[in-house]
Order: C-alpha cells, then sequence, then structure tokens
C-alpha cells in the first residue's frame, strides 16, 4: 500500500508521466531516514491520446494508463493505491511574485521590538505571496520559495527561529489550467488509484537529474519530450523561472517523414538509428536505404543529408530555450550550465550541438542517487517518473492547491518540501 505518511521509516510511492508518445508508471521504496530511493518496478506503454498535454481520446488514455500501471505493479510485485500525477503542456504558466508581513503583528511605529519568526508567520507570508489574480479558468499548482528577506537579510532559505521586524517572501507561482488537469486526474482515478500530488513534469525530471550544486550554483533543465518542451531554470536552490514550450522531439520525426516521403514509425526508427543532431559530426559517406515509394526502387540518403534536416529543426527548439533564459535575465548565473533530459535528449551528438548554441556547458541528465532497477530505467525517458515517486510531502507543509481541481480532493492533498527536495 502506499503510504503518503513520512512519519514511517520507508514507504512506496508511484509516479505516472503522461507524454504524447510514452506513459511511464515508476514504483519506488523511499526510506525516509536514509533519504534514498529504490526502484521497485517501471512499466511503459505507447501513447496515442494525448498531444501537447491535452487529451484527445479519452477512454484509449485510460487503457494505455491502465497497461503501464499493471506492467509497473507487476514487475514492482506490490500493490499501489496512491499516485503522484505529472502534468505538463503549453497551458502551464510560471511567475515570479513576493509578499511581507510584519512579524508578530503591527507594533507602534517608535516600538523598536523583534520577533521569533514562526511557521504560522511563514504561512502568513506565503499566503499573501501567492495571492494574484488568476482568471476563473486556472489554478495555483505549487507555490516555490526562492528566498526569504528578514528587515534587509536577504537570501535565506529557512526563516524559523530567526527574529526581526519585517519578513519577506520572493516565490515562484506556478499555474495550470484547470480543465486540462482536472480531466487528466479523471482518467488515473477511474482506474480507482487516487491522486495525492500533481506535480509540473519539468520539476518532477530536474528533481531526479540535477544535484545540490547545480540547484545552487545555477543550472537550467530542459526536458524535451515529444511535443513538449519543459524548463526549469535554478539558482541558489530557488527555482527562478518555468516554461513549457509546445514543440518537441516528435517534430523531428515529422520533418523526417515529410522529407524522406516514410510513415512516423519508420521516420522514427530513422531517426534513432542514424540522425544527429549535429551534421558535421555525421558521414556524407555513409548511407542507408529508404523504403521504395510506389513501387519504385529503394532510394538512399546520406546520414549526414539527414542530420541536415535533424539540426535545423534542433537549433529552433535550443533557439527558443535561449529565449526563455533571456526572460528570466539569468544567463550569468547559470554556473553549471544546461542539463538536457526526457525522450528527445537521446538525439546522437546534441550536447555539442547546444554547447555550441547556447555557449554553455551541457550534459544529458539521467535519474541519479537511485537503487534498485536501475538498469532498466537510466535512459533520461525516464527521468520524470522516477522524478515524481522523489517529490514528498506531508501533513505539516504548505498546502500548495485549495482551489477548484478536486476531483476526489487531488488537489487539497498536492503537498511540497521545498526545503528537503532543494
Amino acid at each position: 500500500m502506499i503510504r503518503s505518511n513520512l512519519n514511517f521509516e520507508k514507504y512506496i510511492q508511484a509516479g505516472l508521466d503522461i507524454g504524447t508518445n510514452k506513459i511511464c508508471c515508476a514504483i519506488s521504496e523511499i526510506d525516509v531516514k536514509t533519504d534514498t530511493v529504490r526502484l521497485l518496478g517501471i512499466g511503459n506503454s505507447n501513447a496515442t491520446s494525448i498531444n501537447k498535454g491535452a487529451i484527445t481520446h479519452r477512454d484509449n488514455l485510460i487503457d494505455e494508463i491502465e497497461n503501464a500501471v499493471n506492467e509497473a505493479k507487476i514487475m514492482s510485485g506490490v500493490s499501489i493505491e496512491n499516485i503522484a500525477l505529472g502534468i505538463s503542456g503549453e497551458h502551464i504558466r510560471g511567475i515570479n511574485t513576493q509578499g511581507a508581513i510584519a512579524i508578530g503583528g503591527s507594533q507602534p511605529s517608535n516600538v523598536q521590538t523583534q520577533n521569533e519568526i514562526t511557521s504560522s508567520d511563514v504561512k502568513k507570508v506565503l499566503d499573501l505571496a501567492k495571492a494574484i489574480s488568476l482568471p476563473m479558468d486556472r489554478d495555483i499548482l505549487h507555490v516555490l520559495p526562492q528566498e526569504y528577506v528578514i528587515d534587509t537579510m536577504n537570501s535565506i532559505q529557512d526563516p524559523i527561529g530567526l527574529s526581526g521586524r519585517r519578513l519577506e517572501a520572493k516565490v515562484h507561482v506556478i499555474t495550470v489550467a484547470t480543465t486540462a488537469a482536472t480531466n487528466l486526474v479523471s482518467c488515473v482515478e477511474e482506474l480507482g488509484l487516487r491522486v495525492d500530488n500533481i506535480v509540473y513534469q519539468g520539476l518532477a525530471s530536474s528533481l531526479s537529474t540535477l544535484n545540490d550544486d547545480e540547484k545552487n550554483l545555477g543550472s537550467i533543465c530542459v526536458d524535451i519530450g515529444a511535443s513538449t518542451t519543459d524548463i526549469v531554470i535554478f539558482y541558489e536552490n530557488g527555482i527562478q523561472h518555468t516554461a513549457t514550450l509546445g514543440i518537441g522531439a516528435a517534430s523531428i520525426t515529422n520533418d523526417i517523414a515529410v522529407m524522406l516521403k516514410v510513415g512516423i514509425d519508420e521516420a522514427e526508427k530513422i531517426k534513432r538509428t542514424y540522425a544527429s543532431a549535429k551534421a558535421s559530426m555525421s558521414s556524407p559517406d555513409l548511407e542507408f536505404d529508404l523504403p521504395a515509394e510506389n513501387g519504385n526502387l529503394k532510394r538512399k540518403i546520406s546520414e549526414n543529408r539527414l542530420s541536415q534536416y535533424v539540426e535545423a529543426r534542433m537549433v529552433e527548439i535550443l533557439q527558443l530555450v535561449m529565449k526563455e533564459i533571456n526572460r528570466a535575465n539569468i544567463s550569468e548565473q547559470l554556473t553549471f550550465g544546461m542539463i538536457l533530459t526526457g525522450g528527445g535528449s537521446q538525439l546522437k551528438n546534441l550536447s555539442s550541438l547546444a554547447q555550441e548554441i547556447t555557449n554553455m556547458r551541457v550534459r544529458i541528465g539521467t535519474p541519479e542517487n537511485i537503487s534498485g532497477s536501475v538498469e532498466i530505467a537510466s535512459e533520461p525517458s525516464f527521468a520524470s517518473a522516477i522524478g515524481l515517486t522523489k517529490w514528498k510531502f506531508d501533513d505539516d507543509d504548505i498546502t500548495i492547491n485549495n482551489g477548484e481541481l478536486s476531483i476526489s480532493n487531488a488537489f487539497k492533498k498536492v503537498r511540497t518540501l521545498f526545503k528537503e527536495l532543494f
């Protein structure tokens, strides 16, 4: 049984990553005492009924989710009741905001008293910081503290127990389209599972692939999925910027299908086998056969010519990522550069191209600090699902959402131990 109470020394947590091309369910055992994660099982299913976070065929999606969950349960040998659900899509929005309160209530202006900050003060200032105006069709998914300021002292991560007269919280708020999230939750709960956590997939991926130095000294996690690319920028252990682009690795597959006049499945095989993100690192002399067209003889194309198509699209994606970095105005603080993850990051020579385009250090991010069945989940495509199993919460945490997205109170249970995670 899933245990969501961290008073237990160990508990089982499941995570569900619903992508455009693939649905992945991971089941892990979390050891609270040692803060370690042991992967017990993982299940995959082809996805055909969701695109850019929007459901296109509900019944089919439910069947596909069930296939992935059942495969993970069989491999792990455990039964699950609750699950952490990842969410992405162009409807995701991130904004930086802040709030401030007088500590210990109002005092006469001539009284220079200092009061010790309590958890109640922190809750009050975070409630004020997240009190932003939202359209009726949106709700808050996460409120992620960046730093606290006590009087003139800044860069404080945990203010509880410190003293001062004024407490300010700077936070990053992630919002979600209510309908998109509610529909996704309903599909999962149709299978008798309870969604106790809804997490932005870019955040989940960064949780499984980034180390403490990268989150503290500055880095950008770029999760390239099939139809979306999730971006999370870290600095000083806080999330400074998030964004989701409505483009991913499937656009490369589509380009190949159109230009070479082959089916999508064949184009995907060609991409994985022969394509290079950087054309100059592929050979113009190595050719491979293409399927015959309209009864004609088989055609040939060189890896270099194919890679020219691929590089053009990948450059476009990386340039869009750079626009988000410029929008965050934080490029100089990204000491550890860019971490590429997700299924789209497995394209050959992508890190070399990304270094050239971004002028940053770049590495491919795979799930880290896990034990157990790691040999089956060492690829970047599993980063989000495994990260979802590492997302922690308990009854003492800040409630991130108390809004309308409450099929079986799903969003009332969304919590975060931000200071432990980051």
